[in-house]
């Protein structure tokens, strides 16, 4: 969702939030924090533990502003994860009370549990006090900063409603985009029984075209469809006012989906990013077209009439090639005992530059090739028994045997946009093999991990 002035409603934020949550364990680590252990404190010295916690955290946030998830995009504005979480850190000195409201959550569980933040499994705790206090920043930094962008009034509450709503319209998308397995709640949202797909869907282009009334109803469908009332159907006050008001709600759908519109082409580059895949092929071709020309006119031939050529089917060495510096194909094992390190030898710059542009052109990090070897266990039995393959080949056996997402995975293996391995589609671009033959590779490689003789179930990373 985007609103004039707003950073930190995207897609991005669940980013942002894991990111500073991490970086806020290692920073309260460093720290004393015994000025919360007496709930009767002055100013100072709560201040003092704030100005160290910033300085801690911005340090640990820049030491891991090169990773892949704080390269990933943060919002549409080409802010990254890394760069707004190290703002919105640098908000808590303006915004003193999100801290103070932090440090009296700790003195509460301090008069419960002690000294609870020393206990290596308090971590969950700790994490879940350090998101809520970012997560009530980050709507009156954007609430603030949509004051500035249009001079009208805005709460952080008011902000939430918006992002409730944003949310509300996904939900229906989906629901409409799939109407055959939810006949019943998309007829319950439409007020009619559904026996074939219904315009709406079609005529829904945006969250403009959302209408108020469907939101309500997809509300009071969630308790029976989804096992827990809506969001305006709860006992909650907070958005109790807007089930009786959908001229309200029409307002807001319509304020959120005409900045959307406005702002879609002027703040991004997906646009262009998008195609550089196919332009980059569409010249190859050209360029082949015009050799082939000067080639069969140097031989004294005469050219017939204009045609199109066949598109050029690469040899076997071609593709090997553009599968990695290191064969795919290459039957030597290593042996158990051997050190794989030649596996994350430097890579040349021209490789580094060809595997940055196919890792945009699939939406990934740029560097996410570079930081994934990096995060390979040397000492990994997987890895020394597939050793020759590729990267990608080995994530793809990963996939089959533990799925796309466990959390032993590293982070810089994953796709920050959906906290996954790769789709196998992606994998094989990776590689520039097809699909089919990176399935085979990737077989090839479960047998011989098979005929090891592993007795481990799930290999670990």
């Amino acid at each position: 969702m985007r609103l004039p002035g707003t950073r930190y409603q995207e897609h991005g934020w669940e980013q942002v939030r894991k990111l500073l949550g991490l970086c806020s364990l290692q920073a309260l680590r460093r720290l004393d924090l015994a000025p919360v252990q007496d709930p009767v404190q002055p100013d100072a010295p709560v201040d003092a533990l704030r100005d160290a916690y910033v300085e801690a955290l911005a340090a640990s946030l820049r030491a891991l502003a090169r990773t892949a998830r704080g390269e990933a995009d943060g919002n549409s504005y080409g802010e990254t994860v890394a760069e707004l979480s190290l703002a919105l850190a640098f908000e808590l000195q303006a915004y003193p009370p999100f801290w103070e409201a932090f440090v009296a959550t700790l003195v509460a569980e301090h008069g419960r549990s002690s000294a609870f933040w020393l206990d290596p499994g308090a971590d969950g705790v700790l994490r879940k006090k350090v998101n809520d206090m970012y997560a009530g920043l980050r709507d009156r930094v954007d609430a603030d900063n949509y004051i500035a962008a249009t001079g009208r009034d805005c709460s952080p509450n008011r902000m939430y409603t918006y992002r409730m709503l944003d949310t509300a319209y996904r939900d229906i998308a989906r629901l409409f985009a799939d109407w055959h397995a939810h006949r019943a709640q998309v007829g319950a949202i439409l007020g009619r029984p559904i026996e074939a797909m219904p315009i709406e869907a079609r005529q829904m282009k945006s969250i403009a075209g959302c209408k108020a009334e469907w939101i309500i109803a997809w509300s009071a469908s969630l308790e029976q469809h989804g096992g827990a009332p809506g969001p305006l159907h709860t006992r909650s006050k907070r958005f109790a006012s807007l089930k009786n008001s959908p001229d309200k709600i029409a307002a807001m759908l319509v304020e959120i989906g005409d900045y959307e519109e406005l702002s879609s082409n002027l703040d991004h580059a997906e646009g262009w990013q998008g195609e550089a895949g196919a332009a980059a092929a569409w010249l190859e071709d050209y360029w082949r077209v015009v050799g082939d020309s000067e080639a069969h006119e140097a031989g004294g031939a005469t050219f017939d009439d204009d045609r199109i050529l066949p598109a050029r089917v690469p040899d076997q060495t071609e593709e090997e090639l553009a599968a990695g510096e290191w064969g795919q194909d290459q039957d030597q094992d290593l042996d158990a005992d051997c050190d794989p390190a030649w596996v994350t030898m430097p890579v040349d710059a021209a490789r580094q530059a060809a595997e940055r542009q196919v890792a945009v052109g699939l939406s990934l990090p740029p560097r996410y090739m570079e930081l994934a070897r990096s995060a390979q266990a040397s000492g990994s039995r997987l890895l020394r028994i597939l050793g020759a393959e590729s990267l990608p080949i080995r994530l793809a056996v990963y996939q089959k045997l533990m799925g796309a997402a466990d959390d032993t995975y590293p982070d810089a293996w994953c796709d920050p946009a959906t906290g996954e391995l790769p789709t196998l589609a992606q994998l094989a671009a990776l590689d520039g093999i097809s699909m089919p033959t990176l399935r085979k590779r990737r077989d090839q490689a479960i047998d011989k991990l098979r005929a090891a003789k592993s007795h481990d179930a799930a290999p670990a990373p």
